[in-house]
């Protein structure tokens, strides 16, 4: 499988950078994680550390091709959910390290992803989105259910209010396990924390990154700095990794 792969991580306006982002490239498949630590709660920069290396730590030991994609990426965010569990087991529940997290692996000419909180996984073609991750978070659940329009998420008071996480409570989390998601020679998947897309419309994201003669690393330095740059004194940690499927 042959593709092309470019990473980006700002730190925006914040005093420490608390977003993880990690690919793993193979001859016969690809993994590509993000881990965006969450504000307010301690160690939120360990616990985004900790998903993104259980994710990459389970891919390496895996024999390729896997023979269940989808089950790898759900026993693996259980995984990462119980070890940032164990790290803050002597902390109060309530501040309790906590990071949403967000995988995709590409193997076979097909993607797949899992994804819990509002990382998202975002699929292009031909400057075009095909599919994106639905987040767990209140705004999206308001979206769902038609009491407010897509462009009022962005500016939406409870925007940030997130309802699930890996770490946190010993429960296992609301996760999302896509299905198998075919690819063409061109296309592009995207993994993000909400410091992108809460500051660059889809739109964008897809003229750009779904645009096979861009180069994908130019591409999405300019879409990270312009985030940042949107958002001024008040931007997050802004990250991304993208694989461009080459086929």
């Amino acid at each position: 499988m042959q593709v092309e792969n470019a990473q980006v991580s700002l730190i925006g306006a914040r005093e420490t950078n608390q977003d993880r982002v990690g690919i793993e490239v193979g001859q016969q498949a690809v993994l590509a994680v993000v881990c965006d630590g969450m504000g307010g709660h301690s160690d939120g920069e360990r616990a985004a550390v900790i998903g993104e290396r259980v994710f990459r730590e389970r891919f390496r030991e895996a024999p390729k091709p896997l023979l269940d994609p989808m089950g790898f990426l759900h026993l693996s965010l259980g995984e990462a959910h119980t070890r940032v569990v164990e790290f803050g087991g002597e902390v109060p529940y309530e501040v309790r390290p906590r990071a949403t997290c967000a995988a995709c692996l590409l193997q076979d000419g097909a993607a797949y992803w899992a994804h819990a909180g509002d990382s998202r996984v975002y699929h292009f073609r031909a400057g075009r989105l095909v599919r994106r991750t639905r987040d767990h978070s209140h705004v999206e659940l308001l979206l769902r259910e038609g009491l407010i329009a897509a462009d009022e998420i962005h500016g939406h008071p409870m925007r940030n209010f997130v309802e699930s996480c890996i770490g946190g409570e010993p429960l296992i989390p609301e996760m999302s396990v896509g299905l198998r998601e075919p690819l063409l020679p061109g296309d592009c998947i995207m993994l993000c924390s909400d410091g992108l897309w809460s500051q660059v419309p889809d739109d964008d994201l897809a003229r750009i990154l779904g645009n096979p003669q861009v180069p994908l690393a130019a591409g999405l330095t300019a879409l990270a700095e312009r985030a940042v740059q949107t958002a001024g004194a008040g931007a997050d940690n802004t990250s991304a990794v993208a694989v461009r499927y080459l086929g």
